[in-house]
């Protein structure tokens, strides 16, 4: 079905701007374009990597300056437009896997410094994009214009001028080019995300994607981030650790490709706008009771008998301590840590199956690595570890079965 190209709105003043190209690259990292359009052994920003979704799987385009199978044959607006409204310039609708949802938000300014960066220091190549693996009729594109019209917000970013100039620049990343929502709002009935501009609760308040569970990044006691500074926002972001957790999962790759390039005013000033968030509605979440020493007390004891306790020991006390503490940077504290008490356990069930490796960043060299376990123990007993881990030091979460423990196996 043939449908109008929507064209996107421009300040008439941007025809006239000169890009800054090396902003448009740093464009570029906030963006992480990099994770999602580069393929693993390939050319950057040549497209073919997979994004597994509940409809099939979708392959990243190809974003390099190449006039026949990327986009060096577009013009600003046709950037535009894929950009804020998901649509290509033949009118092809884009899948809301690219999170043009929330690059709506982002200015003319830094999209023309965007697109200035990929059309002159991106090296074209040649490369066609895989066919996606969505079968008819759910491949029928033009039912998303239905989509858009239901759940795109097209409105930009819009400053809230009773906070502060770093408030404003914090939100507009989050919400904007680093696209936090995409992974950690909740997805609705159609797959969009409950919000998309910080006026409700639910955004940024945890979501389960791809066999892990982003965190919640509100103000939660248990699974949120009211326990942590800016600070730690900061050096999680940086450097992918802090004093109460490590990243797992995709926010590896994030950090690796994006956030351990922020300025520190950047980082700074999303700090500063999550820990201005409420927390999150609290109906069946964890919560988490600072200096609760009974499980240290029982197994100095001799008195912890369970299963999971019992594999704790064995297996994990050695790096994460029987105090669940861990040792400050270099293995995560179990403690009240959000990836621990989230509603939903599939990050923390997805690490003792696979193990984990921290990015190598310039503030942290080391990738130290956990091993997998999914070889030694079967579904009960990671059932029976996870909830003890979920329900120690003081965590108060509920308990995995060993049913969510073969889903995210076989995952």
């Amino acid at each position: 079905m043939a449908l109008p190209t929507p064209q996107p709105e421009l300040a008439p003043a941007i025809a006239k701007r000169q890009p800054d190209i090396a902003h448009g690259q740093y464009v570029a990292v906030l963006g992480d374009c990099a994770a999602c359009h580069t393929a693993a052994q390939a050319e950057k920003l040549a497209g073919g990597a997979p994004f597994p979704t509940p409809l099939g799987t979708i392959y990243a385009s190809n974003i390099t300056p190449d006039a026949e199978t990327g986009i060096g044959r577009y013009s600003f607006t046709d950037f535009v437009r894929a950009m804020r409204l998901g649509v290509k310039p033949d009118g092809t609708r884009l899948y809301p896997a690219m999170p043009y949802t929330a690059y709506a938000k982002v200015s003319d300014e830094d999209l023309h410094d965007l697109f200035t960066y990929l059309q002159h220091e991106v090296l074209p190549v040649r490369r066609v994009t895989r066919t996606d693996g969505i079968s008819w009729p759910l491949s029928m594109r033009w039912p998303l214009a239905l989509w858009n019209a239901a759940f795109l917000d097209k409105h930009g970013f819009i400053p809230d001028t009773s906070k502060s100039d770093e408030w404003n620049r914090g939100a507009y990343l989050v919400q904007g080019l680093e696209h936090c929502g995409t992974c950690h709002t909740p997805r609705g009935f159609a797959l969009q995300e409950k919000n998309v501009d910080g006026s409700t609760t639910l955004f940024l308040a945890g979501s389960v994607l791809d066999g892990g569970s982003p965190i919640n990044l509100r103000g939660n006691d248990g699974d949120g981030l009211a326990r942590w500074s800016t600070d730690d926002i900061v050096q999680i972001l940086t450097t992918g650790r802090n004093a109460h957790s490590a990243v797992s999962g995709s926010m590896t790759e994030v950090v690796a490709d994006s956030t351990q390039y922020l300025t520190h005013g950047d980082a700074a000033a999303i700090a500063t706008y999550l820990k201005s968030l409420s927390p999150a509605p609290e109906t069946g979440r964890a919560t988490f009771t600072p200096g609760d020493e009974a499980t240290l007390r029982t197994i100095k004891a001799g008195g912890e008998q369970s299963v999971g306790g019992r594999i704790f020991m064995d297996s994990c006390a050695a790096c994460h301590r029987l105090s669940g503490s861990g040792e400050k940077l270099i293995f995560p504290g179990l403690t009240g840590n959000p990836s621990v008490l989230s509603q939903d356990p599939s990050s923390l069930i997805a690490v003792i199956l696979n193990g984990n490796r921290l990015p190598s960043t310039a503030g942290a060299p080391s990738d130290l690595a956990m091993p997998g376990f999914a070889w030694r123990y079967d579904d009960k007993a990671v059932a029976e570890l996870a909830s003890f881990i979920r329900s120690s030091w003081g965590n108060h979460a509920s308990a995995v079965t060993p049913a969510e423990v073969a889903a995210l196996r076989r995952h």
